[in-house]
């Protein structure tokens, strides 16, 4: 069963992470090292940039293997 290890989120962007799909390239961190750790679990930290930042990152990734959507809040 998936329990969704590699996803991660925070309240304005959630973001996916499919390891076989990874290329390994290492783009994501090495141009924006805050968020995409290597050495540190949780790997991902959504709270190292701004919210732009992170989504002009995942859009250089060669593989697909980063994917995010947005997070909707719910108006009350």
């Amino acid at each position: 069963m998936d329990n969704n290890a590699n996803v991660f989120s925070n309240e304005k962007i959630t973001v996916t992470y499919e390891p076989r799909c990874c290329a390994n390239a290492g783009i994501c961190a090495k141009q924006l090292s805050d968020v995409f750790r290597n050495s540190v679990i949780p790997w991902i930290d959504l709270n190292g940039a701004k919210t732009k930042t992170i989504i002009n990152q995942i859009n250089k990734c060669p593989s697909g293997a980063l994917q995010y959507y947005l997070n909707k809040k719910e108006v009350a």
